[in-house]
């Protein structure tokens, strides 16, 4: 019989209940309605980012019928949708999975530790407003927490911060009834956040007096609709569902060529995003200095501009922009190293995120520290000698959701493997007879990742260690492909037990063969 203290079991412990979280629980239900699961997570909320963020005109930056889930299209007739919009989404979906009373909120994890003797994890949590430590267990640990701290996004420090009179904030946490009416803003960055503040501010009776978007250097952009005109046409005669998945497959694909075309032929690319700058902003526009990047494109993630909405508050000259590095903050704004001095009565700084992997957590493998810096991924979702264990993590080339989606099925369908194997442990195991080379897990170039890539693992160069950042590949990999490869070990647990004195230890886990 259970001790009254031991911990609460569940067969999958899923941690966040923001895009992944939730998708987790529908594959979960669906495709392992054997399997007890619980969501756990540290907000109030549901809906991850899209509950976190409340600035002015929060939105995606991918279209959401590649940002929805497979299994549920999204009807609204936006497709570059603000971020209210989304929230209302994945709550909707949450309700029609029955997922609320699988999620248990005020409930932050914080640490893990894996039994090779038992074949499960005990989870430490800090429960409620008072942080109360309760431990969970389970088989298969579920990290869906997304890629960044929540607790604090990232703000470089510049001299003279201290010296500044007027209002500085992140966006990640945006004060509430922000009065900017009339006043001068400076917003620091140039990436997605700043190109969605800009417009934003300037919109309505609140409206600022005028905006300065503040970037180092410059970011490629490009505008599009905000509506997707072919889907709401299909929409009109087809079942949402069929027309849901031709927009969405539309969208893969025209995604997909131009990132393989910008690699290919980056000059080419670069050219076309220069001239639909040129268009939009005229020929006397110095597009050289404020928006033609030092690297080529989609070595970081283009910038989206729904219906031109930036580039029309430049044109009208309610906003600007200014290109150059700090030199120090000063009582009322900001001094460049030109020696330029911007006033401003606010200053939001939109540089960037602290990534972290695995939720930060603290986790163990049957008694020794996990640094997940020193890992390599398997199919860039599980870590080498890391039981039952996996994240889920999207694409910085195309919307998160694609790969959530994957990730999901595939953890799904790891676990009906390990079920009709009668095995319990599945870990990834390196080659020991060849040396996998390490590579840094993302080509990517953007500041938020070089930042943080002695925190994120790496990636081999060949096979199942590969991140191959392809949602095509991706389907043939982890939808169709072998579950048992040369590089999944599945194994059943042999339980210490108490032995006379003299008797042998117990043996490893014995490892199943590949089937």
């Amino acid at each position: 019989m259970a001790r009254e203290d031991a911990p609460e079991y569940f067969d999958v412990i899923v941690v966040g209940a923001g895009i992944s979280g939730i998708g987790a629980g529908h594959y979960l239900q669906k495709n392992c309605p054997q399997k007890s699961f619980a969501i756990l997570e540290n907000r109030e909320n549901i809906g991850g980012t899209w509950d976190l963020f409340r600035y002015p005109g929060i939105r995606s930056d991918s279209d959401m019928f590649t940002l929805g889930f497979a299994f549920k299209p999204w009807t609204e007739q936006e497709a570059i949708a603000d971020g209210p919009s989304i929230l209302n989404y994945l709550e909707e979906t949450a309700r029609e999975e029955n997922l609320f009373e699988k999620i248990r909120f005020r409930h932050k994890v914080v640490g893990a530790s894996w039994s090779s003797a038992e074949a499960r994890w005990t989870v430490e949590i800090e429960r409620g407003e008072t942080g109360e430590a309760v431990h969970y267990q389970c088989n298969f640990l579920f990290m869906c927490t997304g890629y960044y701290r929540y607790e604090a996004g990232y703000t470089p420090e510049w001299e003279g911060m201290a010296d500044y009179g007027g209002t500085l904030i992140h966006p990640q946490h945006w004060p509430e009834n922000l009065d900017y009416r009339g006043k001068k803003v400076v917003v620091i960055g140039s990436g997605a956040t700043a190109v969605t503040l800009v417009p934003a501010m300037l919109e309505g009776e609140e409206a600022a007096g005028h905006v300065v978007m503040l970037q180092r250097s410059p970011t490629y952009m490009v505008s599009r609709p905000g509506m997707d005109r072919l889907a709401n046409r299909l929409r009109s005669f087809l079942p949402s569902k069929l027309a849901y998945a031709i927009t969405r497959w539309k969208n893969v694909l025209l995604q997909q060529f131009i990132f393989r075309r910008a690699r290919s032929r980056p000059d080419k690319v670069k050219e076309f995003l220069l001239n639909h700058v040129r268009d939009e902003l005229g020929p006397d526009y110095d597009i050289e200095t404020h928006f033609t990047p030092r690297y080529n494109p989609w070595e970081q993630r283009l910038c989206l501009v729904p219906d031109s909405d930036f580039f029309r508050v430049l044109r009208d000259g309610t906003a600007s922009v200014a290109t150059g590095q700090i030199d120090r903050f000063t009582g009322t704004g900001i001094l460049l190293e030109s020696g330029e001095e911007i006033e401003a009565d606010i200053i939001v700084t939109a540089t960037g995120l602290d990534l972290q992997m695995a939720g930060g957590i603290d986790a163990w493998v049957d008694g020794e520290k996990i640094n997940f810096g020193d890992k390599v991924t398997y199919k860039a979702m599980m870590f080498d000698d890391v039981p039952n264990f996996a994240i889920s993590f999207g694409y910085t080339n195309a919307s998160w959701t694609l790969r959530a989606d994957l990730t999901c099925d595939y953890v799904c369908r790891l676990l009906n493997h390990m079920d009709a194997t009668r095995t319990e442990i599945a870990v990834p195991r390196l080659p020991e007879d060849e040396e996998i080379e390490r590579l840094p897990w993302v080509d990517f170039s953007s500041g938020y990742f070089k930042r943080a890539e002695h925190k994120l693992p790496k990636q081999g160069d060949r096979g199942v260690w590969k991140n191959l950042q392809n949602y095509p590949k991706d389907i043939f990999a982890l939808k169709f492909g072998k579950i048992a490869d040369e590089a999944m070990v599945f194994e059943k647990r042999r339980p210490a037990e108490a032995k006379p004195a003299g008797e042998e230890a117990p043996e490893a886990p014995e490892a199943i063969a590949a089937e």
